[in-house]
């Protein structure tokens, strides 16, 4: 946020768009679930993602004294850290650029980035004009629908807020275990990992496999009495065996946004007639607190 102090020495207040969104679209986000996600967290100083993606909830939620998002993915995080850092150079490499399709094709296969901030361009380009947001490169499609996508006029000024939320926040690339372990005492970590029952091949460039589940159940086991957690899971037979000691666990269900881009890989558009029809997200909340 912009102090008083930068406001009196005569900072340069520019377009911000005051929307506590993601700046990324992301495939199994959290985004429609946010509110659901919302009203079970504890009050907390100090906040931690272990796998925050695209971040919807620490986005949506009230700054704590402190936050750390955690992701295995490079590219988010740097582009993360990008945003945080050098937003105004970023949207000066953005001015100008159209959504267009001869663009996507230019950055996924013929751009070569140089640095930090030329690859957080290219990953924020691609992820705002790919399907759903995938960034995997076998499965990074066009899908950019301007009735319904983030246009790219309104981009800095998301940017702009996005940043403001990013100051004092510590962006790291660890192992989850490494975060987890590390975190204070009386921390709250919201801790969304990839579906126990889900093919992520087709959407991450970091995987998790099922040695990479069982880690992070015992992980949270020995810390259970020293941190709260707000663990989300789709729910599997597995996975309620798994946490079966965690004092609460939940079934969940919210609606997911009807399609509102072409699908390119499979040549449905929405010109045609296509539509994915409204989804229910449904998936196990697993908590070691009461609210």
């Amino acid at each position: 946020m912009i102090s008083t102090a930068q406001i009196a020495a005569g900072y340069k207040i520019l377009p911000r768009s005051n929307r506590s969104n993601s700046p990324f679209r992301y495939p199994g986000g959290k985004f429609y679930a946010r509110r659901l996600i919302l009203d079970e967290i504890p009050p907390h100083s100090v906040y931690a993602e272990p796998f925050c993606g695209g971040a919807s909830v620490f986005f949506a939620k009230d700054a704590a004294r402190y936050s750390m998002l955690n992701d295995l993915d490079k590219d988010v995080i740097n582009t993360l850290r990008q945003i945080r850092d050098r937003v105004e150079d970023l949207i000066d490499l953005l001015a100008g650029l159209p959504a267009t399709k001869q663009k996507h094709h230019f950055y996924k296969n013929c751009y070569r980035p140089t640095c930090g901030l030329s690859r957080a361009l290219r990953w924020f380009y691609l992820n705002r004009t790919s399907y759903s947001g995938i960034m995997r490169a076998e499965n990074c499609y066009w899908g950019y629908g301007r009735k319904y996508s983030m246009r790219p006029e309104n981009w800095p000024p998301h940017l702009r807020t996005v940043s403001d939320r990013l100051q004092g926040v510590e962006l790291t690339t660890l192992d989850f275990e490494d975060v987890i372990d590390a975190l204070p005492n009386g921390c709250f970590a919201f801790i969304d990992p990839p579906y126990y029952d889900a093919d992520q091949q087709k959407f991450y460039n970091c995987t998790f496999e099922q040695s990479d589940h069982n880690r992070l159940a015992e992980c949270l086991r020995r810390n259970a009495n020293r941190i709260l957690f707000l663990l989300t899971y789709d729910d599997h037979p597995a996975i309620r065996e798994t946490y079966k000691w965690v004092s609460e666990m939940h079934d969940r269900t919210w609606n997911y946004t009807i399609n509102r881009t072409d699908d390119q890989k499979n040549g449905l558009k929405l010109k045609d007639g296509f539509s994915r029809g409204r989804e229910k997200g449904r998936e196990l909340f697993i908590r070691n607190y009461h609210v």
